[in-house]
């Protein structure tokens, strides 16, 4: 065999054995690793963006369900991505063993074609392979035709799965913190509805909520894009307002539920400095909340029943803790394009919808 045949063999095998190696990474291993997405991720990162600049030209009406599209329809770009690089290398292979195949194919494009049948499969007998090294490639092909199939379906119900769980709390957490949800408006309905004893239980709640997220989200980075199917509601929000509850009662209150408050902070962070290492935030101390607004919601807090500590400890301590997570929170809720929220994301939008139907103002 010539040498431009082998050459052909030996560029298919190693785009073969890259693309199982990047679909290994980026869905058996159950981990999170910082180069996912080898061949698709520059196609993943232009699509986003793509998809930002077309949502912002849009009717605010259709916004969110054009940016909800995204993480479903990128899930089945990555797999289709991966099968044309599969038959592309295959192709290769076929093509510098074509003297092995009855009829010869007559040139590459015959190749792709006899590979794309194989891994499909959908192959019409019009090309036999005949030689050990064809018949090897071709068996091969249609191997990983059936695996890659498998996995794509693994992979869409284990999305699903994770993005279900995720919601349930999101959903519930309108009762309490409104939506889009508030940190501040948790603690007041809290002490309204006389459910302060349950804070703990909140807390913990959304401790485990945090941790199943973590996990999933950094296994499967495309879960960041998948949006909350409701109006006003984003993962984002409900984890950052959880974040400012737990931060207000270390800080600010005296007595209500700290233990938990402290331990769900410590997951939090966690999370918070994961997302920040995998999508390359800057790291910043500020704290993204003005005194003014401390300030207010100290009021709002002591007005709704809660014994509070001296305002100038309390800020102190609230502006040290809330310095660790509020920049990478806003970085993330700009990335993804989230809808703004009390102290989260572009605070210039102005409506707060409580989960009692109430209709207040951010910083009222």
């Amino acid at each position: 065999m010539e040498f431009a045949r082998w050459l052909e063999v030996a560029s298919g095998t190693l785009l073969v054995l890259l693309t199982i190696y990047d679909v290994f990474k980026s869905v058996v291993l159950p981990r999170p690793a910082i180069n996912k997405f080898v061949f698709v991720r520059q196609l993943f990162l232009a699509s986003w963006r793509l998809w930002k600049w077309i949502s912002e030209r849009l009717n605010p009406v259709r916004r969110e369900g054009w940016l909800a599209t995204f993480g479903p329809v990128l899930a089945i770009i990555m797999f289709a991505v991966w099968a044309l690089l599969f038959i592309i290398g295959y192709g290769l292979m076929i093509d510098g063993l074509r003297e092995e195949m009855r009829p010869v194919p007559g040139d590459f494009w015959e190749s792709i074609y006899f590979s794309a049948g194989t891994l499909v499969p959908l192959s019409y007998g019009d090309f036999v392979p005949e030689g050990v090294l064809a018949r090897l490639a071709t068996v091969a092909e249609s191997a990983t035709g059936v695996g890659v199939a498998a996995l794509a379906i693994t992979l869409l119900f284990s999305l699903y799965e994770s993005f279900q769980r995720r919601e349930e709390l999101v959903v519930t957490l309108d009762a309490l913190a409104g939506a889009p949800p508030s940190g501040l408006q948790m603690l007041e309905t809290a002490a309204e509805l006389d459910l302060r004893p349950k804070l703990a239980s909140t807390f913990d709640e959304w401790r485990d909520w945090m941790a199943a997220v973590l996990e999933s989200h950094l296994a499967y980075p495309i879960l960041f894009y998948f949006r909350s199917s409701h109006d006003n509601e984003a993962w984002l929000n409900s984890f950052g307002a959880v974040m400012d509850a737990a931060t207000l009662v270390i800080s600010t209150l005296d007595g209500e539920a700290e233990g938990s408050a402290r331990l769900t902070l410590t997951i939090g962070k966690h999370l918070v400095e994961d997302m920040s290492w995998f999508f390359g935030f800057t790291q910043s101390q500020d704290v993204g909340v003005d005194p003014s607004e401390f300030d207010e919601a100290y009021d709002r807090l002591k007005k709704s029943g809660y014994r509070c500590r001296p305002r100038d400890a309390a800020w102190e301590d609230f502006s040290r803790i809330r310095a660790r997570y509020a920049s990478a929170l806003n970085q993330s809720a700009k990335r993804f394009a989230i809808i703004p929220a009390q102290w989260i994301g572009d605070r210039s939008y102005i409506p707060h919808q409580s989960g009692r139907g109430r209709v207040r103002r951010v910083g009222r």
